[in-house]
Parts: structure tokens; C-alpha cells; sequence
């Protein structure tokens, strides 16, 4: 009963997190803030979305997948997110400044 309560609690701070990651990926207008807040939303989002489902599930064959699945999460998602900026870096890509909805309104 309390186990429960615990990985519902941890599954809905995940959610809370990307809720408010997926908010801050749309208030920011450059590139690089935005590959910052992305990159944070899938680590620390995933990661305690999984805890919440370890918590829940107890100590199994299950529960040891899902911690390979973390390593991997703590390796990768830093790691794409460094891949992504640097190749933009070079490339010089850039957003535009304005957004053209092709209506021609004000």
C-alpha cells in the first residue's frame, strides 16, 4: 500500500517534469536553450518515470531491465543532445527570428 503510494508519487513528479520541460521548449525562441531544456526532459523525466516503476514493481528481473535502461538513459541522452548542438554549432543553423504563418496578417 505505502510502496504504492511512493511510485505513484515518483511516476508523477516524471510527468510534472516533462510537463514543465515541454513548457519551457516552447517559451524559449533560440536553438541551443531549447536542445538544453529537451535534453533535461528526456533525463530527468525518464528517470524518474523508471524509479517510480522499480518502486512499484520491487526487486526483479524486471526491475534489473529497467536499470540497464537507466544507465543507458544517463549515457545516451546527454550524449545526442551534445551531438545535436555541436553538428548545429557547425553547421551554423540557426531559427528565424520571426514565424511566417503564410496568412500575411499581422
Amino acid at each position: 500500500m505505502v510502496i504504492d503510494v511512493i511510485s505513484n508519487i515518483t511516476i508523477i513528479i516524471g510527468l510534472i517534469f516533462m510537463l514543465f520541460g515541454l513548457i519551457g521548449l516552447f517559451r524559449f525562441k533560440d536553438f541551443y536553450p531549447r536542445i538544453l531544456v529537451s535534453g533535461k526532459i528526456d533525463t530527468v523525466g525518464a528517470i524518474t518515470l523508471v524509479l517510480g516503476l522499480i518502486i512499484k514493481h520491487g526487486f526483479s528481473f524486471f526491475s534489473m531491465k529497467l536499470i540497464i535502461i537507466i544507465v543507458l538513459i544517463l549515457i545516451l541522452n546527454p550524449l545526442s543532445s551534445h551531438i545535436i548542438a555541436r553538428s548545429a554549432y557547425f553547421s551554423d543553423s540557426t531559427l528565424k527570428d520571426d514565424y511566417d504563418d503564410g496568412t500575411g496578417g499581422e
